[in-house]
């Protein structure tokens, strides 16, 4: 304990040094000093990468070092979240990081299997105190003994699954068990899918798979981002310090609802416009709609000229149109293409009028002059609004919410479910909004045509000032004698091109924060979490920001609980990318106690006998209750009382319809669409529950669940679980031994 509390105190002397000396880089870095695009330039970078060594160093500061592997040839490693190395020569390391590979024993080796081990050490730490030591004998040869040799190879782990819930989920570098280690530290090519029960781990699998990627691929994913997606604003709130707490903070996370730039999806769909907003007819439906935007002028339009009246038919616009679809570009772009057939189709109507030979002879009027009507019939304001009736510049959010007004070439039914005018967007909307961009393009011309303009405004500047340093030579200068001396001036070393670009200001947003404002940026990993969820269309808004396919995808299917949501793989992927996609499955539950973990699996067992839940490694003396009542919100609020303890976090999961009622009833909870869960209690509905986990939950009125969602709701307790109904429980429930057909307060067995 001594040697170990004198090594955790050199390394965080270390540490402090390596913070001083980030702090005086950046300080340094920030002091008045060049003004110059190039000293502009290295200050930004100096201080972005100190701003990433501090706060690498502030999140290593908690649990620094972990672990400890000695192996049989000597060799003797320390184990934490950041490496840290000394200040000699040879800048040995002094702690690894553990996502190195030397590294990997420490989650992988076994006494079958000791991957070269001595023996590996688990250090527990409070703050930079050592509190306890946990040897594991790998080889059985080794007779030397410290005292702090357990049987038991598993406390370590069993210990951190039994202490009390924050509100926060913590991440698992001490205790990452071999079957997610694999799965870390898996190839990041291709599609990975990560299926697992309740409480097997995946999400905080994909979260440090996301640490290990981003530093087995700096470079890479570093220039690219990866994008973690979550179901809701709850759970990316309960995840948000995992990251951070292992040194990674350039990582995007999102919602679906969040997945398109400019738009916060707020609104609410019933299920029945979230299961039609979710399916593939609605991109075929949005298509079809954007042709019917590209209109024919009927009857014909009359353009006034000066020259006379143009006649645009629907025989000329429907060539026009004909032509523009054969670009196959996107709306907006293609529209330019539609706009000059028109021109030069109404050009050749006027040429023909004014230049015609009333004898039959060639037209009178030469190239140049056919050029001249066009440029008039160009800029004229009337052939503007013709083509901008008949071929509208559109944006998403128009086409997308025109649709919703008034939704076509969809079955009645689903145009009923959808239809809507005005209103805040929902998250069903945002993949609707993505397909419409991709319809309709961004004619950005103007725009470029605009930028190309300053940059050459730019230049010229530069040349004049290039002209002016040429020309202030000195006269001295001219009249030197010695013709081979040369004093070289900034119009020797570089051109004005170069200097304009010099000036231009650089974007100095991270990776991370680019991505978020661009719509087609593309990932280099999206890792997606209930991933069951996401609706064949959010799929496609994806799949086009990850062009390579380089996903992590975790889920359950049997939690599938939202109206458009796939359920299962190979639907989802095989459009995509065939059968190329691998499948592995978690098979421990780590969070739920063996008894709720049965009580929940019977629910599924009701509608499918042969469901096999996930194998639970925990056990608690606690038996889930049920109690039936005329009062549930005292009821409730009695249950709360009971349950409440000093430490850990308590859950009430009840169906959104009971949330006015019972919200009065237990006034210290938290609510709403984003409640704070490190909060001791809070008030959730099924959906929000999703990917949290509790040390008490109560589940409301769980008869009137979806069987998804009460198998969700059911496992998020990792010590004691209990039901308030006020009607017969549901099926999988009402049979359970001990539960009655009425009266409460009864444990289940």
């Amino acid at each position: 304990m001594r040697q170990e509390q004198e090594f955790i105190d050199l390394l965080h002397e270390r540490l402090a040094e390596l913070r001083t000396g980030a702090e005086a880089a950046m300080k340094a870095a920030l002091a008045p000093g060049g003004t110059t695009f190039q000293a502009r330039l290295e200050r930004d970078v100096l201080v972005a990468e100190q701003s990433g060594l501090l706060a690498a160093f502030d999140a290593g500061e908690n649990g620094l070092c972990f672990g400890r592997l000695v192996f049989r040839d000597g060799a003797d490693h320390h184990i934490g979240r950041i490496g840290i190395r000394r200040d000699d020569a040879d800048r040995t390391p002094l702690v690894l990081d553990w996502r190195a590979e030397v590294a990997r024993p420490f989650y992988l080796a076994t006494g079958h299997t000791p991957m070269g081990l001595r023996r590996r050490r688990h250090i527990g730490t409070e703050g930079r105190r050592v509190t306890t030591l946990h040897d594991e004998i790998l080889d059985l040869t080794d007779t030397d003994r410290t005292g702090h040799e357990g049987a038991d190879a598993d406390a370590v782990l069993l210990a951190a699954l039994d202490s009390a819930r924050t509100g926060r989920m913590h991440d698992i570098v001490q205790t990452i068990q071999a079957e997610q280690d694999r799965i870390i530290r898996a190839p990041h090519r291709g599609v990975l899918v990560v299926e697992g029960g309740p409480g097997t781990g995946k999400t905080v699998v994909a979260l440090h798979r996301a640490a290990y990627l981003l530093y087995a691929h700096r470079e890479q994913l570093a220039r690219r981002a990866v994008l973690i997606v979550g179901p809701n604003p709850a759970f990316l709130g309960y995840i948000g310090e995992v990251l951070p707490s292992l040194g990674e903070t350039g990582v995007l996370l999102a919602t679906p609802g969040e997945l398109f730039p400019g738009v916060t999806a707020t609104g609410t769909d019933t299920p029945a416009a979230a299961a039609v907003k979710g399916g593939l007819a609605m991109a075929t439906a949005l298509a079809r709609s954007v042709e019917d935007r590209q209109t024919l002028p009927e009857p014909a339009r009359v353009i006034p000229h000066e020259d006379g009246e143009l006649l645009l038919d629907a025989e000329t616009a429907a060539e026009a149109r004909r032509r523009a679809r054969g670009t196959g570009l996107p709306h907006n772009l293609a529209r330019p293409y539609f706009a000059f057939h028109v021109i030069d189709a109404l050009t050749a109507q006027l040429a023909d009028r004014l230049g015609a030979d009333p004898y039959g002879g060639p037209n009178f009027l030469g190239p140049d002059d056919v050029a001249q009507l066009g440029k008039a019939i160009a800029v004229s304001r009337e052939v503007h609004a013709a083509v901008e009736e008949l071929w509208p510049a559109l944006t998403p959010h128009e086409l997308v919410a025109g649709f919703l007004a008034d939704p076509v070439h969809l079955p009645e039914a689903d145009a009923d479910a959808i239809r809507r005018t005005g209103g805040a967007w929902t998250p069903a909307d945002v993949p609707l909004l993505d397909e419409a961009a991709e319809l309709l393009g961004e004619d950005d011309s103007a725009a470029r045509a605009k930028a190309e303009a300053e940059r050459q405004e730019r230049i010229r500047y530069a040349q004049g000032v290039l002209d002016l340093s040429y020309g202030s030579r000195t006269q001295e200068f001219d009249d030197k004698e010695d013709e081979d001396s040369e004093v070289l001036g900034a119009h020797d070393l570089v051109d004005a091109e170069r200097l304009a670009d010099r000036h231009e200001e650089a974007d100095h947003r991270t990776a991370a924060e680019r991505a978020a404002a661009d719509r087609t940026w593309a990932f280099g990993h999206i890792i997606v979490d209930e991933a069951q969820e996401l609706s064949a269309m959010a799929w496609r808004l994806l799949m086009r920001r990850c062009p390579t396919r380089s996903m992590t995808l975790v889920g359950d299917p049997a939690q599938t609980s939202e109206p458009g949501g796939c359920g299962a793989w190979a639907p989802v992927l095989q459009p995509y990318v065939g059968d190329r996609w691998e499948h592995v499955r978690l098979g421990v539950n780590y969070r739920t106690p063996a008894r709720i973990m049965e009580l929940a699996a019977g629910v599924l067992r009701s509608a499918d006998p042969s469901f096999a839940p996930p194998r639970s490694v925990r056990e608690t003396d606690a038996l889930p209750w049920a109690e039936r009542t005329g009062d549930l919100p005292g009821a409730v609020a009695a249950a709360v009382a009971r349950e409440l303890h000093a430490e850990g976090r308590l859950a009430v999961i009840a169906p959104r319809a009971h949330h006015p009622a019972l919200v009065p009833a237990l006034p210290t909870a938290s609510t709403g669409p984003v409640p704070d869960l490190t909060s001791p209690v809070v008030l959730l509905d099924p959906r929000q529950a999703k990917g949290l986990e509790f040390d008490t939950v109560i589940v409301v009125e769980p008869a009137e669940f979806g069987l998804s969602d009460l198998y969700v709701a059911l496992t998020r307790a990792t010590q004691r679980l209990g039901m308030v109904h006020t009607g017969a429980l549901p099926p999988g429930l009402e049979g359970c031994a001990g539960v009655p057909a009425g009266g409460g307060g009864v444990a289940l067995g």
